[in-house]
């Protein structure tokens, strides 16, 4: 399933799983990762997975390239039936003070606000990474008509909460961040917590997510 494994700086790999983006590429992804994880190997200190490619970093004291790469082409991989996805709603608002971008995607879609919002909350999305900004969700696969390009100038800050929209993909920022991508509500809910030693994300690479439209009074209100 890897096409290829190959060095990353002196303490680290890379797993190649192609050039495509989709689910079933990054199931062999996601896969690797949670087996990797389960096995809780000694000096492998970090695992970043992409749509298509997963980094093992490693403690050059304890591993070494050779080694961990044998042990990655050696791994006992979890098969899909055993390979754990979370089932997550997330409330959002659509209030004008957070939709900042709702207007811009009427003119370039060339579909109304309700269109674009009835889209968006009918819609499973499929957690591909984590990543930009920690614990931020890049969320897949948008309907083609939702789909947009990045803003042409960024934001130099996003309020943290947003849910933006951009190409294929739906993301949540975790902190204020700059940023280009399309906003069209804010949640209440922390997506990141760095508090939570052993999993701070809310939202995992293989997680299903969904989205719930709020008003504004229940956004104010909000209790996790």
């Amino acid at each position: 399933m890897i096409k290829n494994i190959s060095n990353l700086g002196d303490a680290a790999l890379y797993c190649d799983f192609g050039t495509e983006v989709n689910k079933e590429v990054n199931n062999k992804v996601i896969r690797y990762f949670k087996s990797i994880q389960k096995e809780n190997i000694d000096g492998i200190n970090n695992l970043t997975p992409s749509y298509n490619k997963l980094i093992v970093s490693f403690d050059l004291r304890k591993k070494n390239f050779q080694t961990v790469k044998k042990l990655i082409e050696n791994l006992n991989v979890i098969n899909d039936d055993k390979l754990e996805s979370n089932k997550i709603k997330i409330p959002v608002c659509c209030d004008e003070k957070f939709s900042l971008d709702i207007k811009r995607l009427e003119e370039k879609l060339k579909i109304s606000r309700d269109k674009i919002y009835e889209k968006f909350f009918n819609k499973e999305f499929f957690c591909y990474m984590t990543g930009f900004i920690a614990g931020m969700p890049f969320l897949g696969d948008l309907e083609t008509e939702l789909r947009a390009k990045r803003l042409e100038t960024p934001r130099v800050k996003v309020p943290k909460g947003s849910v933006g929209l951009t190409e294929q993909f739906a993301n949540v920022y975790t902190f204020e961040s700059p940023g280009g991508w399309n906003i069209i509500g804010n949640t209440p809910i922390v997506i990141f917590n760095s508090s939570k030693e052993n999993n701070p994300n809310l939202i995992n690479p293989g997680d299903a997510v969904t989205f719930e439209q709020i008003t504004k009074d229940q956004y104010n209100n909000y209790n996790e």
